[in-house]
């Protein structure tokens, strides 16, 4: 069965961040925009981005990969030419990166920067904004005044239902760090909108990714949905998103939870 039209993503150039996991959300999405008809370059903090491009490819998407640390200005211009050069133009953009990092561990996430307020280290607050707040905006700051000079683009930012519409007990970071991303999102929306370039965010839940803690798992149980969601569910309102289909959508946050944040109460 062929893409309808409004779907297809044939001859558009994609960059996911965040996608050097196989069971993460960013592969996921990376995968579908290549199914899609997108070239894909993957990215990645680790060489894992390489291996994900070769996945890709062995699907018959064109696919190449992006390694560096992208809380880095430098490193993000330095990529953003390299793309560029090679490719042309970048049309589409999902800002995956965060949360959690194989090459920083123990400086992200959910859960790793717990704590009282009283004492959680202004460090791993600094660690976190950089991570998921500060990366989107430097690789947006890159790619979009590109799309908007040729008049179409579309950018997804993976937030999170942590900070724009709930909170997680004594994790102040990541909540502020997403929140933001949403905000972010908003003026970016509002200041391209006429240039032909949407600019979304996606709010996952409890999803189950190899990252998901056995905590996490359990939670994901007592949605309205009764299970975790799956990286390819994010992936589809991603792609939904980043198509013609979704050409006056702009600004809003679409969250992807099975429920979990409009029940009053739990099972």
């Amino acid at each position: 069965m062929s893409i309808p039209p409004e779907l297809s993503l044939d001859g558009r150039v994609a960059v996911v961040t965040g996608a050097g996991a196989a069971d993460g959300i960013g592969f996921a999405t990376a995968s579908l925009l290549g199914r899609l008809g997108a070239t894909v370059v993957v990215g990645a903090t680790t060489h894992r981005a390489h291996d994900r491009a070769a996945d890709l490819r062995a699907l018959g998407v064109e696919a190449r990969a992006a390694v560096g640390d992208l809380t880095d200005e430098t490193t993000v211009a330095a990529l953003a030419r390299q793309v560029l050069d090679d490719l042309g133009r970048v049309d589409v953009l999902v800002n995956n990166a965060g949360m959690t990092s194989l090459a920083a561990p123990a400086m992200d996430g959910p859960g790793t920067e717990s704590g009282a307020l009283g004492s959680f280290p202004h460090e791993r607050w600094r660690a976190s904004l950089s991570r998921n707040l500060d990366s989107a905006f430097l690789v947006c700051r890159a790619f979009v005044p590109p799309m908007a000079a040729r008049g179409w683009g579309r950018v997804v930012n993976v937030a999170s239902v942590t900070g724009p519409v709930m909170a997680i007990r004594e994790d102040p970071a990541y909540a502020a760090a997403k929140a933001g991303l949403v905000g972010l999102t908003r003026s970016l929306a509002v200041d391209h909108a006429s240039h032909g370039v949407t600019v979304n965010a996606v709010a996952p839940g409890w999803i189950a990714t190899g990252s998901q803690t056995e905590d996490e798992s359990r939670q994901g149980l007592r949605t309205p949905a009764g299970r975790s969601g799956t990286p390819a569910e994010v992936a589809g309102a991603v792609g939904f998103l980043c198509s013609d289909a979704a050409g006056y959508v702009t600004g809003q946050c679409l969250v992807v939870d099975g429920g979990n944040s409009i029940a009053e109460e739990r099972a």
